[in-house]
């Protein structure tokens, strides 16, 4: 029936995958993560101090799940001692635009967005 609906093609279909990566990619730390090593690349504290509330265990898996989604690299620096820096990987920039674009959307609606709320909180 899909193949013969001229409006399919046009419908959003969110499938599992989709949903898993837009929630391993666009969390809570991941975005901030993002724009961090959108400015330059970093090493593990460098994080932790530009992102002062993700604790360490957060943070670390938050970098293994863009990392294994090639999102960040991971780089072990030839230093005394070995130290590792990630970096975005030109994967990862192609996410700056289209978060932009959600950023840009939020900006344009969180006004009537807190007046929802504010409506919504007063009837609950």
């Amino acid at each position: 029936m899909a193949a013969t609906d001229p409006l399919a093609a046009e419908r959003l279909q969110i499938t599992p995958p989709h949903r898993e990566l837009l929630d391993q990619v666009l969390d809570k730390w991941s975005l901030e993560v993002l724009h961090q090593l959108c400015e330059r690349p970093s090493r593990f504290n460098e994080l932790r101090h530009a992102i002062p509330a993700v604790s360490q265990k957060s943070l670390s898996a938050t970098l293994r799940r863009l990392e294994r989604n090639g999102i960040v690299a991971r780089h072990v620096l030839s230093s005394r001692p070995v130290a590792v820096e990630y970096r975005i990987t030109p994967l990862g920039k192609t996410l700056r635009n289209p978060v932009e674009v959600l950023l840009d959307w939020a900006d344009q609606h969180l006004t009537a967005i807190e007046a929802a709320r504010r409506a919504y909180d007063q009837t609950t």
